[in-house]
């Protein structure tokens, strides 16, 4: 697309009155009877009535596997599928190969994201070397990096041992970073395939409890209150959990928490098939937990939903369940999960929706120009929704380049219509913008003046 100027007709700022919306030059240019007058005739018209104007949305939490698993994914084939999700902006997870636990491999991730131009990828630095546990990495030359990290993370391994993680709280206060932790007890979860509960004992299958969670949330909190520091923990999928941050908050703790869009919609009895796509870590939980972690969506007790997209190659997913790594991709339904778990629940609004899916992790991650409100003059990252759509998941079509989607031949509730980059397109009637076959339909007309 060469046009810049875009002229959103008659559409809904989080879901309230219609409007006129003028994106030029990479800003909201007007909002309201003057958006048509300054568009001029050079101006792509969006047709969008009925369709939802949010700002784009940020993951605090991807994994995009580039370096050293680009048969999973890669930077461009994973940002590639956030614009598609309506994602603007994500955060890329350390656990690559090598790890990214340096200034010059941060850097390396940093720029394939630019180079890839999909969204902004702001990469999430290891808190150990080599996410070995044993030792602090480069933390303030991360800090200090082009990659400017703010975000510090063992993910997919706990920070378990407590003085590490108590330094890594001091060492980040010095620069407004925050450690982002797996809570997930080691010994505890040993050889664990699946929640423990009723569903493991019955099927046979090792099982995971959450007080292995719970208990390293419960140590973490304690510790940044000690150290006056941030903490944010990673995917919250226990009822307990969230009573744990509930708690910490209401005594003043900077704590912040996220759920994942499988966390609030899907349940352990799903794993009764014994299909590893349903293996995750964390496992999923109960219904009782579901209804936990979506109240404390509402209630504001969790901050964001964050995808935990964990791509992985056919080979590594298709195997006995013991055998199967752990991991859904996320970034292409997330916002469809979040819809309909929570808006056409009545739980929140699309208001509610632009805060945790947008500028609270924009927030979090520290990223100022991501999240901003629909206002003139501000930086027109935005993502347009057709709430009405429906659209049935076939993993293999989506961009992400691995199918091991938990939602494969499920009926999704809204879809992305458009997700604009400063002001660029990067996708359009539900396309990204190298889509010449046409292949990713959705609602929304488009048409040049």
């Amino acid at each position: 697309m060469t046009t810049t100027k875009y002229l959103l007709r008659a559409v809904a700022p989080l879901g309230g009155e219609r409007v006129d919306v003028l994106i030029a030059d990479g800003v909201v240019a007007a909002i309201g009877a003057d958006a048509g007058t300054l568009a001029g005739s050079d101006a792509t018209v969006v047709e969008s009535a009925g369709l939802v104007l949010l700002p784009g949305l940020v993951d605090l939490h991807t994994h995009l596997r580039e370096p050293g698993r680009e048969d999973a994914e890669t930077v461009l084939s994973g940002t590639r599928a956030a614009a598609l999700g309506g994602f603007t902006a994500v955060h890329a997870m350390a656990n690559t190969t090598p790890v990214q636990d340096s200034a010059g491999v941060v850097e390396q991730v940093w720029r394939l994201g630019r180079d890839a131009g999909w969204v902004d990828v702001h990469p999430v630095g290891a808190v150990s070397v080599g996410l070995a546990g044993e030792h602090l990495a480069e933390l303030g030359a991360m800090a200090g990096s082009a990659a400017h990290v703010r975000v510090f993370s063992d993910d997919g391994k706990c920070v378990h041992d407590p003085v590490l993680m108590r330094r890594a709280l001091e060492y980040v206060k010095a620069f407004g970073g925050v450690v982002a932790q797996h809570a997930q007890e080691p010994r505890l979860t040993e050889n664990a395939q699946m929640h423990e509960g009723v569903v493991s004992g019955e099927i046979g299958l090792a099982g995971w409890p959450s007080v292995a969670e719970e208990a390293i949330i419960a140590r973490d909190v304690l510790l940044a209150e000690h150290v006056g520091s941030r903490l944010h923990v990673c995917h919250v999928s226990t009822a307990g959990s969230v009573e744990i941050v509930r708690s910490a908050k209401s005594r003043g703790i900077d704590v912040t928490a996220e759920v994942t869009p499988h966390h609030l919609a899907l349940t352990d009895e799903l794993a009764r098939g014994y299909d590893p796509v349903f293996k995750v870590n964390p496992p999923l939980r109960t219904a009782a937990d579901v209804e936990a972690v979506r109240t404390g969506l509402a209630d504001g007790t969790i901050d964001i939903v964050a995808t935990d997209h964990a791509p992985h190659p056919r080979e590594d997913k298709d195997s006995e369940w013991s055998a199967a790594a752990f991991g859904m991709t996320g970034l292409e339904t997330a916002l469809s999960v979040v819809q309909e778990a929570m808006v056409d629940t009545g739980r929140m609004t699309w208001a509610d929706v632009a805060r945790v899916l947008s500028s609270t992790p924009a927030a979090i991650g520290q990223v100022s120009d991501q999240g901003r409100p629909i206002a003139v003059g501000e930086p027109a990252n935005l993502t347009l929704v057709d709430p009405a759509a429906r659209w049935v998941v076939v993993p293999h079509e989506q961009a992400t380049a691995s199918d091991n989607s938990p939602f494969g031949g499920r009926e999704m509730h809204g879809r992305v219509v458009a997700t604009f980059l400063r002001g660029r397109a990067t996708v359009l009637d539900g396309l990204a913008q190298d889509d010449a076959d046409g292949s990713r339909r959705a609602a929304g007309r488009t048409e040049t003046h």
